[in-house]
């Protein structure tokens, strides 16, 4: 009878454990989702690789079979390319700059209009801090003018 039950104990520790190990591994198994994106990621993954690797082979192959006529024409493309390369940024910076002047000469008649382009209140404070700023330097002055006019005539009474 001992002999009996210490059998079925035997037999059910394996099971519970097997049970608890089964139930841990379902708990983190992913899902059907998880499953098609990985999948979706690893297929996506393979053809850039398969295409970036086509790529680099064709890079190298074509600058294996035109280095002769690179080099041979050189003394061509060498001032050519120098050339268009300061036409194209000389033509650059001038667009740049005239859309610059445009935008600024568009937002100087929004201001001057009253319509309030962004920043204008801005520009407002910093109006009004200089002709305030303005003000105060010419009392002062006015205040301490006197004063200092007359430290001069005491150092030198004659003047």
């Amino acid at each position: 009878m001992a002999d009996r039950n210490s059998n079925q104990q035997r037999s059910r520790r394996p099971n519970s454990i097997t049970s608890t190990f089964l139930r841990k591994l379902q708990s983190h198994a992913p899902n059907s989702n998880n499953v098609v994106g990985l999948l979706t990621f690893v297929i996506s993954g393979s053809v850039l690789l398969l295409l970036t690797g086509l790529t680099v082979t064709a890079v190298v192959l074509g600058l294996i079979f035109f280095a002769p006529l690179i080099i041979f024409s050189s003394p061509i493309w060498v001032p050519l390319g120098t050339i268009l390369f300061v036409v194209i940024a000389g033509f650059l910076s001038v667009c740049g700059s005239v859309v610059a002047v445009v935008v600024g000469l568009s937002w100087l008649y929004r201001y001057f209009k009253g319509l309030q382009p962004p920043g204008s209140d801005r520009v407002d404070y910093a109006r009004d801090r200089i002709y305030n700023t303005a003000n105060h330097v010419k009392d002062y002055a006015r205040e301490y003018g006197g004063y200092l006019q007359s430290r001069v005539k005491d150092a030198a009474p004659g003047a």
